[in-house]
This record gives C-alpha cells, sequence and structure tokens, in this order.
C-alpha cells in the first residue's frame, strides 16, 4: 500500500492527522455533544412522508438556492431571536462545517489569515488549512475567556482576513460576550465568523451574536440543527449576515449542494421546532447536575453555556480518560492538560458519569498545590 510520504500532497497537510473523535462501542458515549433524545414519533411519521414525496423527483436535481428552506430558518431565527432575519439573509450547507468552509474558500485561502482564539473548536485551523489559509492562534486567558483588550490588539496587530469566535465556546463551553465581539469587529477589515453552535442551551439572559447584525456587513453567525435539534445525523448547518455575504457565498458552493432529501427533512424538523427544543431544557439541567457534583469529588468545571461541560483537575487527564472508560463511560480527552470534557446526557447517562466518575476522582484529581 502506497503510504502519504509517496503522494504529492501539499505541503501545509503533510504530518496532519484527521479530525475526529474515537468511535468506540460502549454503554454511554458522552463525547461528541450530541442531543441524547430520538426524535418524536409525530416527526418521524411526518419524515416519512415528506421524504417519500421528495423522493418523486429524485430524478431532477433539487432546488439550488434551497428557498424554502433558508425561509423557514429565517423564521426561526427571527422567533427565537428577537432580531428580524430576512430569507436572503441565511445560506445552508451540509453542516456548519461546510457552512465554514464555504466561508473560507470566499474570503480566506492563499495570501490570508484566519486567526481563533484557542483553545476552541478543533475544526477551524483544519478548514482553514484545507482552503490553503494561513492560521494565527488567538489567545485566552488562564480561566479560558477571552481578554477583550488583549484579543482586539492581536486583531490590529495580526490584521486577518477572518476571525473566528466561538460562543458558547468548544470545548470550555462559556458564550463571550456580545461587547466583545462588537470591539473585535471594529477591530478587523476582515469577515468576523461567530460559530454559535450551542446557542439554545445557553444560560438564561445570554443574548446571540444575532442582534449585532444591523450595521455590520461583515459579520456572520452559524448555527446548525445537530445539537438542539438532535439532528446530528442530518447534516444541517446554516448561518445569517448580510444579504450580501450569501450572494458571495453563491460564488464558491458547489451546484445543488443540499440534496432534495435533506431539504425536505429540514423543513420538516423546523415543522415541529417546539417539540424538538423542549429536550434543551431537559439537557441543561443535566449539564447543571454535573457541574454541581463535581466539587464534592474535588473537581471544579469552566462555566457552560453549551450541553457539555470541561471538568478537572487531573494530574494525568488521560489515564482519568481511560479509567472512565474502562467503566463503559466516553468522555472527550480534548487535549488540555488537567481537563475533560463530557456531554450532558439523560438522567440515566448522567447517573452513570457521576458514578463512574467518583470511583475515578480520588486517584485521578490533582492535589491542592497542582
Amino acid at each position: 500500500m502506497t503510504d502519504l510520504d509517496a503522494l504529492p500532497l501539499r505541503p501545509e497537510l503533510r504530518g496532519r492527522t484527521p479530525y475526529g473523535a474515537p468511535q468506540l462501542k460502549v454503554t454511554h458515549r458522552l463525547n461528541t455533544n450530541e442531543n441524547p433524545y430520538p426524535l418524536p414519533a409525530e416527526l418521524l411519521a411526518d419524515l416519512g412522508t415528506a421524504l417519500a414525496e421528495a423522493s418523486r423527483e429524485l430524478n431532477r436535481y433539487p432546488d439550488r438556492d434551497a428557498v424554502g428552506l433558508r425561509a423557514d430558518l429565517a423564521t426561526y431565527l427571527t422567533r427565537t431571536s428577537g432580531e428580524r432575519i430576512e430569507a436572503g439573509q441565511v445560506w445552508a450547507a451540509n453542516g456548519s462545517n461546510e457552512v465554514l468552509q464555504q466561508l473560507l474558500q470566499t474570503f480566506g485561502g492563499s495570501g490570508r489569515t484566519a486567526l481563533g482564539f484557542t483553545p476552541s473548536y478543533s475544526m477551524h485551523p483544519i478548514i482553514s488549512a484545507g482552503t490553503g489559509t494561513a492560521w494565527v492562534d488567538g489567545h485566552r486567558r488562564a480561566d479560558f475567556t477571552i481578554d477583550a483588550a488583549a484579543a482586539v490588539a492581536q486583531v490590529r496587530e495580526v490584521r486577518p482576513d477572518v476571525v473566528f469566535v466561538t460562543s458558547p465556546n468548544n470545548p470550555t463551553g462559556t458564550a463571550v460576550a456580545l461587547e466583545t465581539i462588537a470591539e473585535l469587529y471594529d477591530a478587523t477589515d476582515g469577515v468576523l465568523i461567530v460559530d454559535e453552535a450551542y446557542a439554545e442551551f445557553a444560560r438564561e439572559g445570554t443574548p446571540s451574536a444575532l442582534t449585532l447584525l444591523p450595521g455590520r456587513p461583515r459579520l456572520v453567525v452559524s448555527r446548525t440543527m445537530s445539537k438542539a435539534f438532535g439532528m446530528a445525523g442530518l447534516r444541517l448547518g446554516y448561518l445569517a449576515a448580510d444579504a450580501a455575504v450569501v450572494d458571495a457565498l453563491q460564488l464558491v458552493r458547489l451546484p445543488y449542494h443540499l440534496s432534495s432529501l435533506t431539504q425536505a427533512a429540514a423543513r420538516t424538523a423546523l415543522a415541529h421546532t417546539p417539540a424538538l427544543l423542549a429536550t434543551v431544557e431537559a439537557v441543561k439541567v443535566e449539564r447543571d447536575r454535573i457541574v454541581a457534583a463535581l466539587p464534592a469529588m474535588g473537581l471544579t468545571s469552566v462555566p457552560s453555556d453549551a450541553n457539555f461541560v470541561l471538568f478537572g483537575r487531573f494530574a494525568d487527564a488521560a489515564a482519568a480518560w481511560q479509567a472512565l472508560l474502562d467503566r463503559d463511560v466516553l468522555v472527550r480527552d480534548v487535549g488540555l492538560p488537567g481537563w475533560l470534557r463530557v456531554t450532558a446526557g439523560t438522567p440515566v447517562e448522567t447517573d452513570a458519569f457521576l458514578t463512574a466518575l467518583g470511583e475515578v476522582a480520588p486517584e485521578f484529581r490533582a492535589s491542592l498545590g497542582d
């Protein structure tokens, strides 16, 4: 078999590894931030009908511009954010990763730079590399928050073409203040992308960056149906921005990139929004339950506005991860020394996690002096 060294691979891709969380057969999979609740029966019934109807015209190309879907997404965003979003301001693709890829194809590329405040979503630098965009790590405080003044100074120094802000941040979980986002926007001449994949899980009173869109034509807010909507298998991501950004993306999007079946399934799911989002509050209860249980184990967490918790500190996070796996609980080792990340699951999954963690913590937690 030929290995990569024998292929004419682009130099900036050599030595890299693919993105991917471990896919292991365990009882409690709490490592990929999925919504743990199955789709409601009434949605499944309507999906069957909608997909059967869409299948009648699979010999034809889908709606290239996904007009109906974008209108439905605009209605959802308007209703939940309080900010008027028009269909022309919305774009959809196969997962938010494709949305981000299209943005970097449009505004990044050879000779251009993207900056993100790490640790953050690890796909941002990967997609940047895939589009030939240089990547610069932005700085965070020791508590993983963004120091607005320092971030603004770095943006002005680097002058990136694309700036990423993940809010709530992944893997740390905390939302970014709108004042910080606005300051970063003013500091750059490039495009500012606010990745809001977990926005629906934010704590009460946490506003969306959607409210900042008016008057900011270089601001983009990306979302997904994978998390709060519980449709990770659908692969539907979307963004809201100035309509000119949407026009620009159509210069690079592949023709007919969203299948007829994907569009039909997403529109059907949006028609069931109240039932799907009802699970969000249940997940938040489990998230907060995890946070509350940690101090009694000698552990702590980063404040979370997402459906996961970054928890520690461990003297050896990798060993703690393995010890939890040995107890049939899979969490995520995100590569931050001393920390692990757990998805908030069902009450049964939380029980299993907390029981396993209670057994693991005494051996692997860091001492107070560490």
